[in-house]
C-alpha cells in the first residue's frame, strides 16, 4: 500500500515544504490499516459462513434431515405399537378378571424382574439427541410390554389347561350372533328407564334384533328357568356352576327346558318383545355369586379384535335403554 504523502507551504521560503508524521501518527495509521484488514475479512467469512452453503454443509444438512424424518417415522411407529400393547394388555386383564376370577395383572407384576433393559443414560446425555432419546425410551417400554405379556398368556395359557371344565362353565360369546344384530341398544351401568323416566342401574346389555332371531348359550351349564318372569317377560336363567349364571329375557319362544343341559352354543329361545320393553331386543345378564357382571368383559371366543374393540365402543356409548 503507498503511503500517502503530506507537503505545507512555507511562507518565509515561499516554498511547499514535505512534513514527516511522527511516531505515534505512523503507529495509528498502520493499526488502522489493520483493523479495516481484519473488519473485511471477518465480513466476507460471516456472509460467505451464513449464505453460501458449501457441499460438505449441504450433504449434511440433508443427511441430517433424512435422518430425522425416519426416526419420526420410528417414532409414530412406536406410538402406534405401544397402543396396540396397551390394549392387548387391557384385554388381558379383563380376561384375568372375568374369565379366571383373579385379580388382574399390575403395572408393577408387569414391568418387574425383566431381564431385557436398555441403558439409555448416555444418549439422554447429549442435548442434540433428544428425539432419538424418546425413541428409544419408547422401543424399551415397548420391548418391556411385549416380554411381559408373553409371560402372562404363558401363565394364563397354564390355568386353561388346568381348568378347561371350568373355562367351558364361563360366559364367553355373544348369545346373538354378529350378523343378526341391528344395533347395541344400551350398555351396562346407569341409565334412563324408558317407562318410568326415572335413573336406574342397567344390569345387562340389550341387543336390538329382529324378533325371531335365534339365542344361544353362551357356556355349558343346566336351565334354571325357562318362563314368564313379570317384567323380564319370557326368560330362561341358565346355572353354569362355578357361581355363574345367565339369564336371556324378552323371548318370544322358549325353546330350552327347566332341567335340560345345554353346551355353549345350543339354541335356548328366540329374540322377542315380551314383558316390559318397548321394542324387539334381547337382554342379556351375566351374573357371578348373584352380582351383575359386565357382559362385555366375557366375549372370548367368537369375536374378533377389532369386533370386541367396537361391542366396547357401542356399550360404553349406547344410551337407550329398551326395557
Amino acid at each position: 500500500m503507498s503511503q500517502k504523502v503530506y507537503y505545507r507551504y512555507n511562507s518565509a521560503t515561499e516554498q511547499y515544504e514535505r512534513v514527516y508524521p511522527g511516531r505515534k501518527e505512523r503507529i495509528w495509521a498502520q493499526l488502522r490499516a489493520y483493523i479495516w484488514a481484519v473488519a473485511i475479512v471477518a465480513f466476507a467469512g460471516l456472509m460467505l459462513y451464513n449464505f453460501v452453503e458449501l457441499p460438505r454443509e449441504r450433504d449434511l444438512r440433508v443427511r441430517s434431515e433424512r435422518l430425522e424424518a425416519r426416526v419420526d417415522l420410528l417414532k409414530q411407529q412406536a406410538d402406534r405399537a405401544l397402543s396396540v400393547m396397551e390394549d392387548l394388555a387391557e384385554r388381558d386383564n379383563n380376561f384375568y378378571r372375568a374369565m379366571m376370577q383373579t385379580e388382574p395383572m399390575t403395572a408393577a407384576r408387569r414391568y418387574a424382574g425383566l431381564e431385557r433393559r436398555r441403558n439409555i443414560d448416555s444418549i439422554s446425555a447429549l442435548d442434540d439427541e433428544a428425539l432419538v432419546h424418546d425413541v428409544t425410551s419408547k422401543l424399551d417400554r415397548l420391548d418391556r410390554m411385549v416380554y411381559a405379556q408373553i409371560k402372562s398368556f404363558d401363565y394364563l395359557a397354564t390355568m386353561v389347561d388346568s381348568q378347561k371344565t371350568r373355562v367351558n362353565h364361563m360366559p364367553a360369546i355373544q348369545p346373538v350372533p354378529e350378523k343378526f344384530l341391528r344395533t347395541m341398544a344400551s350398555g351396562y351401568g346407569a341409565r334412563l328407564d324408558p317407562v318410568y323416566g326415572t335413573m336406574k342401574f342397567h344390569e345387562g346389555l340389550d341387543f336390538s334384533a329382529p324378533i325371531g332371531t335365534p339365542v344361544y348359550a353362551t357356556a355349558d351349564g343346566a336351565v334354571r328357568t325357562s318362563s314368564w318372569q313379570s317384567a323380564y317377560g319370557n326368560m330362561v336363567e341358565i346355572d353354569h356352576g362355578f357361581n355363574y349364571t345367565t339369564r336371556y329375557a324378552h323371548l318370544s319362544k322358549l325353546i330350552a327346558k327347566v332341567g335340560q343341559n345345554v353346551k355353549r352354543g345350543d339354541l335356548i329361545g328366540l329374540v322377542g318383545n315380551t314383558g316390559k320393553s318397548t321394542g324387539p331386543h334381547l337382554h342379556y345378564e351375566v351374573r357371578y355369586r348373584g352380582a351383575p357382571q359386565n357382559p362385555v368383559n366375557y366375549y372370548f371366543y367368537d369375536l374378533s379384535p377389532e369386533q370386541y374393540d367396537e361391542l366396547i365402543r357401542l356399550a360404553e356409548n349406547a344410551g337407550h335403554v329398551m326395557d
